[in-house]
């Protein structure tokens, strides 16, 4: 053995993996899927019957959480297929930067400054007007294989 010790750098949290294994036929709509490396909602499923070679096939038809792209996997009902680790998560709006960086409020006091806004123009739109009113704004981000994006508003009342 080595004298040599190792350091390992980690930032994941205890799941570890930004994803987890599901068999293809267990998958439902409103569900989450992994397609060509991304996280997508599941907005429509169809399977197959047993072919001649064997397998069902499920088709997939899911959006991006992101960016809202659509995107379509078939896959073998028996296969497994990869399930990305979705969590939402509220925080309080602090600021809008002028380069459309926003300053939130975690849990534990702490500020997190490293998300923009976001590219849907009615949220965004939301986000401005009602920060420009001097609301308290709570803003729900979602988080899935290293990204996060602000998905939703709440208005909690003007400030005091």
């Amino acid at each position: 053995m080595s004298d040599e010790e190792h350091h390992f750098e980690s930032k994941a949290d205890a799941g570890a993996s930004k994803t987890y294994p599901q068999q293809a036929g267990t998958i439902r709509k409103n569900g989450y899927i992994v397609i060509k490396g991304r996280p997508c909602k599941v907005v429509e499923v169809s399977t197959s019957k047993t072919g001649k070679h064997g397998h069902a096939k499920c088709h997939f038809v899911a959006i991006d959480i992101f960016n809202g792209k659509k995107l379509e996997d078939i896959v073998p009902s028996s296969h497994n297929c990869d399930v990305p680790h979705v969590n939402r998560t509220d925080y309080q709006l602090i600021d809008i930067s002028e380069d459309g960086f926003v300053s939130l409020l975690t849990d534990n006091g702490n500020t997190k400054d490293d998300l923009r806004l976001p590219t849907d123009e009615s949220l965004l739109s939301q986000i401005k007007s009602g920060f420009d009113d001097g609301k308290d704004l709570v803003v729900s981000v979602m988080s899935a294989m290293g990204e996060e994006q602000i998905c939703g508003l709440k208005d909690i009342g003007p400030k005091n």
